[in-house]
Parts: C-alpha cells; structure tokens; sequence
C-alpha cells in the first residue's frame, strides 16, 4: 500500500490534517504533489541513491515532500527546523544532499547553507522565495501528476539529535523494492498497534524525529488520517482526540505528565473514548506516570524501545508491562545482550551496556570512528544505542541510563535517571535534569536542575523541599545535594533532554 493506491480507492480522503489551521491534503493532493515534486528531482538529474535534505516545520507538505523522495529511490533527510545555522550547515554537507527545501518561515536560518554547501545543486522554498532559492510552488508546477517511471521505494537518513555530541546521520541500506513493499516496520505495527484504513493517527511531536515520520508514514501506507499538531499542546491533545475519534497516538513520557498535571476537570472534560492505542518511546517513563495514564486511559498504553539506528526494537503491551512494572518490554526485531565494559555477557539482574545482535546493521554516514564506539569490545558485530540497563529471567529489558550519564560518586555508580523520575512527581516541579557535578572528595556529587511551575517559588525552601521529597523516595546517596533553578530545560520538542548543555555549565572546559 501507498499514497497512489490510496488516491486511486478514497481520492477525497484526508491524508493530512493539521491540527491548528484545519488544513486538509487529501489523498489525491497528496498522491499528486509528490509524483510532481519526484519528477522535478529526475529532472534535476537525482536517481535512485541520491541524496536530499528538507528543513520545515510541521506544515502540510513536509508529507508530502517525504513521499516524494521515498517514492523516487532517493534518501531523504528531514531535519530539525530548531537547529542553529552551524548545525544546518553541518547536516546537509555531511548527508551530501543534492536538493535542499525549505520554507519560507525558516528563510532565515535556511540561508544559511548558500555557499557552505557544494553538493546542494538546487534549492526550493514553500510559501515565498529567498534570495538563493527557487519557487517551490512554480518548479512543482512544471511537472505531470504520474509516477516516474522508475518508482521504488528510497529510505530515510536521519541525524540523532545530539543530545551526547554532534548529531550523527545513520546511514541504512536502500533496498529500492517496489513501492508497494512491506517494510519490518509496517510489519510490526500492523501486528502490535493492529491499524487500518478507518484509524485516525494523532502526532503531537515535531515530524522530523524518526517516530513521528516513520509512524505517518506507515499509518499512510494503510489509508489511515494523520492528524499533525504544529505543537504539543496537552489540554489542546485532550480535545483533538475527542473531535477527530482518535483511535491511535504516539506520545513522550513529558507530554504524559503534562496531561497529568492539568486540572482534574479538565482531564475529564474530553471524550478518550475511540482512543485503541495510547504508544510511547522515545524517553523513560517513569513507573508512576505510566501507572497513572493507564488507570486513566486504561489498558491501552504501549511501549516500544528503540532508536533512529534500526538495530533492534522492542515492545511491552498494557499488560505485560503491569506484571513486569518498569520494562520497556522483550525484542521483537533483534536480540539483547547485557555486557561489562570488557564486552562480557552478564546474567540477569546484572546492569550493563545493552548491545543488539541479529537486527539490521548501519553506519553514522562518515564517521567511521563513531560507527565502531557503537560496536561491542570483542567484535562481534553487536551494536548499542548507549543506554544502560537489565534484563530479567523472562528476558524482559529494563533501563538505568544512558551510559554517558551515569555519576560515579565515591567509586559508587549512580544512575541519574531514578531521581530524575522521583523529583517529575512533584506538584511543583515542571521539568528536571539529574547529573554529575565536580566534587573534591567523591569525584562527583549529584546536582538537580529544576523548571520551577511556579518560578516566583525557586529559592532554598523549594531546594530543601525537593531533596527531602526525593529521600523519602530514594537512597540519599542517589539523591541530589543540591537544587539549581531554571526559567527552562534544552529539551528537545521529542521528549529527549540535552542534558550535556546543562552539565557543561559545571564542568571545566576540557583542552
């Protein structure tokens, strides 16, 4: 399935709605301006293998502009409308795009790359027109409404968000199948999520993340509704689900606690009814927030564990993560490997790097030495996403951290996560940040970042409030010892924290 076959059955059926403007593309607007937008890259001389980039905002044709690419063989980067020039610069040279989009709400950012990228042969911009780029509604326009002749499918190459360093494009292989080729993806979330035609796809996050794009995507394959929210707003997801009958969404741990935190009659306001499946990634959540989603939401609550790399994926239903409280569920693509540092197995209930074997391999496009610091020690082609955890006897996975967060205070590990998780449940806390900080006798000591509700309350009373909160929770080691405040957190709009900005600040430069 894909948006031609679509268009041909249910041509007038929204493909796309955006959830501010009221926005429809239909699935014949849909069908139409991509084969457009694919013929002006063959003739643009792009054939299958090559290469571009698109830079926008959630807007109605960052779709349709995805299907393009796919349907034409090429890859495709989307990548995040919040990046600074130098990081803009940075992924379209490293990807080696030969067509650059973007729109005319990012003009400033998106001049950027004129000059600083000598692959980009074309650039187009939605909306209006900057020095630099051409129309994109006029180029499209040139050009017939059909398939090329060559269609097959491209894939997407898309940039981790940095969150531990440079962003870092990871590089799959392009199968160029028929277009109508199911996918392990599609494959796993018509098995798990069990979607069709008549659901309706609700996503809250920014559409350059991996989730989001595959996710619209794949919902699209089956002639699904995709509802786009320019964004996340909780109350305003409530309403959204009531008046388009959500049946399926995908969500971050931080925008559950946001609903949580919204007034009891507000949260009762809104019909959730249709809603079949609530599906969450991306973050850890933590146990209590998930316990309070599904007593709200009921059992409807999945889980996945994996990452824009594609080496494995996991998964835990509503019940099975209520009899192993905590997990982020067993492999469905992929097998799980806890090692030591040296690349050693461990057993269950021993913490460890969490390595994959068996899923598909990949490569950070043009960082060879990043590509093998994902490798397990002892070569055996294993890979890891960088995160910390265990596995149970009924080979269940659960995370600590991400590896390059863990604080070793004392000769003591110390995972930051678990008060990070303790210190969100509380009325007054917006959003924290758990880390390492230099101490002279234990090496490092753990600090807190607090976003305040309230920020008039910052002070040494809430500071106290919240370390005496976390202890009654916690081993005090594991707990901070001290409280910093800030107006906000670099949070990333997928959920993901940039917690390495907020460390840095107590840090001294490294030479």
């Amino acid at each position: 399935m894909h948006p031609g076959a679509i268009a041909a059955a249910t041509p007038d059926k929204p493909a796309v709605i955006m959830a501010g403007s009221g926005h429809v593309v239909t699935y014949r607007q849909l069908d139409e301006e991509s084969n457009r937008l694919a013929h002006l890259f063959r003739a643009a001389g792009l054939r299958p293998g090559d290469h571009i980039a698109f830079m926008l905002e959630n807007h109605p044709l960052f779709l349709t502009v995805a299907w393009a690419a796919h349907r034409s063989g090429l890859y495709y980067t989307a990548i995040s409308s919040r990046l600074q020039p130098e990081e803009l610069v940075h992924i379209v040279d490293n990807c080696e795009a030969r067509v650059f989009i973007s729109s005319a709400k990012l003009a400033g950012v998106a001049a950027s790359v004129i000059g600083r990228t000598p692959h980009v042969e074309l650039r187009l911009m939605i909306d209006g027109v900057a020095p630099g780029f051409e129309s994109y509604e006029k180029a499209t326009a040139a050009h017939p409404a059909t398939p090329v002749d060559d269609e097959c499918q491209g894939v997407d190459m898309l940039y981790s968000s940095g969150t531990t360093g440079r962003p870092k494009g990871v590089k799959p292989t392009l199968s160029k199948a028929p277009l109508d080729f199911a996918g392990p993806l599609f494959k796993l979330v018509r098995f798990l999520f069990a979607p069709s035609a008549g659901s309706v796809y609700l996503s809250p996050a920014p559409l350059y993340h991996a989730a989001p794009l595959r996710y619209c995507m794949t919902f699209q394959r089956l002639g699904a509704t995709v509802v786009v929210m320019e964004r996340f707003d909780p109350e305003e997801a409530l309403a959204l689900i009531e008046r388009y009958g959500v049946t399926h969404a995908q969500w971050v741990p931080t925008m559950f606690i946001k609903m949580l935190k919204l007034p009891a009659e507000v949260r009762r306001r809104h019909d959730l009814s249709s809603l079949e499946c609530a599906i969450h990634a991306a973050a850890p959540c933590p146990i209590e927030v998930k316990e309070q989603m599904i007593e709200w939401w009921g059992p409807v609550v999945h889980e996945y564990y994996a990452g824009t790399e594609g080496n494995g994926f996991l998964h835990a239903g509503p019940q099975d993560w209520l009899k192993h409280r905590g997990t982020v569920g067993r492999p469905l693509l992929g097998v799980v490997h806890v090692c030591d540092d040296e690349g050693n197995e461990l057993p269950p209930g021993r913490h460890g790097t969490v390595y994959f074997s068996g899923g598909p391999r990949f490569v950070y496009h043009g960082d060879p030495e990043t590509t093998r610091s994902a490798q397990d020690p002892q070569g055996r082609g294993w890979t890891t996403l960088g995160d910390i955890g265990y596995v149970d006897d009924e080979g269940f996975l659960y995370l600590t951290d991400r590896r390059s967060y863990m604080i070793i205070s004392g000769g003591v590990n110390i995972y930051p996560q678990e008060a990070e998780n303790a210190l969100a449940m509380h009325p007054k806390v917006a959003d924290v940040a758990v880390f390492g900080v230099p101490d002279p006798e234990m090496g490092e000591q753990v600090k807190a970042v607090v976003q305040p509700v309230s920020p008039e309350e910052a002070g040494p009373a809430l500071e106290a409030e919240l370390i005496e909160f976390c202890r009654g929770r916690l081993a005090h080691y594991k707990c901070p010892r001290s409280v910093d405040f800030r107006d906000e957190l670099p949070r990333h709009p997928t959920g993901k924290l940039y917690k390495r900005l907020l460390r840095d600040e107590y840090w001294p430069p490294t030479s």
